[in-house]
């Protein structure tokens, strides 16, 4: 029944390639070998704090500018107008199945930083509560569900709320980023002495995953680090 029903969706909503949006020839693929072939994951050298891809050092000029809350992460692809294009399709026009792809691949190109991390929770960066009925889902909280699901580590998408309504990020600039996110979370569980990894779809500045380290170190975490899809070049 399951494979019939797998079938019956293939036919009348097929599964559309993440990163060029044309159908799947083979509907068991995430993504097209074209746009696999095409599309690299990010390498070295990069920022030793947050994963942005830098040309010599082992800080970016925006780690070595300011102290970030958290212990380190990285972004699994550049934040590039195929990317944008992608994830923008991704959370707010109802290609949920580009969600499958992206948690495979932080599953498959971040594994040596959650063997030397060694998280003990898997925690989504939160949406307030209109914005997820806006949507129809928290994008953040998918992925942290299809990671945990990947890694076997326990996940937990309400353990963290969204509890204030903020402005968009976009058009912010880093310090007002800050201030806006500013009390913008609670904890509302357990978290003590658990390393947390915080997984969210695009870092820019770091001020959301600041703000979620912050908030889940005053409530007792250890250690907090980050995977994200993508990363922005500055």
């Amino acid at each position: 029944m399951k494979r019939f029903l797998n079938i019956v969706a293939d036919i009348f909503y097929p599964r559309c390639c993440p990163v060029c949006q044309k159908i799947l020839a083979d509907q068991r693929r995430m993504i097209c070998p074209e746009c696999e072939k095409e599309l690299r994951p990010i390498g070295h050298p990069r920022c030793y704090k947050c994963g942005k891809p830098i040309e010599t050092g082992e800080y970016c000029r925006d780690c070595q500018k300011h102290r970030h809350v958290y212990e380190q992460g990285r972004g699994i692809f550049v934040y590039d107008g195929i990317m944008r294009r992608s994830v923008t399709r991704y959370k707010y026009y109802g290609c949920r199945e580009y969600g499958d792809f992206y948690a495979r691949a932080m599953y498959r190109y971040a594994q040596k930083e959650l063997r030397e991390w060694k998280p003990n929770l898997i925690v989504p960066v939160p949406v307030h509560r209109s914005k997820e009925r806006q949507r129809g889902f928290n994008q953040a909280a998918y992925l942290a569900e299809k990671l945990g699901h990947y890694t076997g580590i326990s996940t937990d998408v309400n353990i963290v709320q969204k509890v204030l309504k903020t402005k968009s990020q976009k058009k912010l600039n880093a310090l007002q980023r800050r201030k806006n996110l500013e009390k913008a979370f609670c904890v509302t569980g357990d978290v003590r002495g658990k390393n947390i990894l915080v997984i969210d779809d695009v870092y820019t500045t770091g001020s959301t995953i600041d703000a979620m380290a912050g908030c889940l170190k005053r409530k007792g975490a250890g250690n907090v680090y980050f995977l994200t899809v993508c990363i922005g070049r500055r």
